[in-house]
């Protein structure tokens, strides 16, 4: 994709911090839409944020208060000044955004998932110059999230962006949805221009945790926040537990860090540049080993072939995989990295056995 407009507009905002989008997780009534952006009137927020739509899990829970809810964003807009988002899933409720002029839309994670459903919304506001943000899919794929962002391009909307919002788990884990930075910031190597907005209420799904996940944000260079917030959150329609106070959205922004881009110093470089250059010599020591082990591996194999004796040795496997886990806790690495990284190395060993068994 070339240079994204809605990059351009966040340069020429010329904020002092990064972008804020805040509100509460749904529109209740127009008094608590109310309150609650006259609150953020005096935070860092520059959007208002607010569920008109609920897509839930399942029926007979609070769905949204729909269309009727759009105008109490107009007012939202003529009595604080702030811009206005929502979430659309369908392309009637992007046609009904942009009748009352809502200012950012973004496609949620269960409608990303659905290509016939991002495209319907695209055909929808095709050519429009509304900022348009593209939440990740529920499930881990980069490529299912690229191309819901490709699909709005194609139809001329430019001014896009995406939000992280994490990736839903089977496996237990303090997060309500699992961060999994990795693909977010292989997305920004895929998109460079493309900002990334990130959504600390909806990883989390519990306040005490937004200020540690948004900070990890804004050091991986994400350009904005998006975070829950109501006056009683405690009473909130929905998602209670992971919206915060206005006051502690103050205290948040008052507490983050942004970092610098790059080193300003000259020695600060320089410094740098030699311990890049001890990482490459690591990384190309670690190939060199990975080599020789895959050798061994092959040799391995052979033996296999000669005594007609299985690939997979499951016993042993579980061996490995238990030593080098407790070997890594203790050079300070965590259990999760260590399955992963010789959970791969595993895999291709049985590749390189496997092909010589066959040959």
């Amino acid at each position: 994709m070339e240079n994204v407009n809605f990059k351009k507009w966040l340069n020429d905002m010329q904020l002092d911090h990064p972008l804020v989008i805040a509100g509460p997780c749904s529109a209740e009534t127009e008094e608590q839409v109310l309150e609650i952006a006259h609150e953020l009137k005096n935070t860092d927020a520059t959007v208002y944020r607010a569920g008109v739509w609920k897509p839930r899990t399942r029926p007979g829970t609070f769905e949204g208060s729909g269309v009727k809810a759009l105008p109490w964003l107009q007012k939202v807009k003529e009595q604080t000044g702030m811009l206005t988002a929502v979430e659309i899933a369908n392309a009637e409720h992007a046609k009904l955004a942009l009748e009352f002029d809502i200012d950012i839309l973004w496609i949620g994670a269960r409608t990303t998932v659905n290509p016939f459903a991002v495209q319907e919304i695209a055909e929808a506001i095709q050519n429009t110059d509304k900022i348009v943000l593209v939440k990740n899919p529920i499930n881990p794929d980069l490529a299912l999230w690229m191309g819901a962002i490709e699909r709005f391009y194609k139809m001329g909307v430019t001014n896009l962006g995406a939000i992280h919002r994490g990736f839903s788990s089977f496996r237990k884990s303090k997060y309500r949805n699992i961060p999994s930075w990795q693909i977010a910031i292989d997305l920004k190597a895929k998109f460079p221009n493309l900002p990334i907005i990130n959504d600390p209420s909806h990883i989390t799904g519990n306040r005490d945790l937004i200020f540690d996940v948004s900070q990890t944000a804004l050091d991986l260079k994400m350009e904005g926040l998006m975070i829950e917030t109501h006056c009683n959150p405690d009473e909130a329609w929905s998602d209670a537990s992971q919206q915060i106070k206005p006051a502690r959205l103050i205290e948040i922004m008052n507490e983050l860090k942004v970092r610098k881009p790059r080193f300003e110093k000259e020695e600060s470089v320089s410094k740098l540049n030699a311990l890049r250059k001890e990482i490459n010599e690591k990384d190309d020591q670690l190939l060199e080993t990975l080599a020789e082990r895959m050798q061994i591996v092959e040799n391995i194999g052979k033996a296999k072939k000669e005594g007609n004796v299985a690939v997979l040795q499951n016993t042993r496997w579980q061996e490995i995989l238990s030593k080098v886990i407790e070997k890594g806790e203790e050079q300070g690495m965590t259990k999760i990295f260590i399955e992963k990284i010789f959970k791969a190395i595993h895999q291709e060993s049985i590749a390189h056995q496997e092909k010589i068994i066959k040959s």
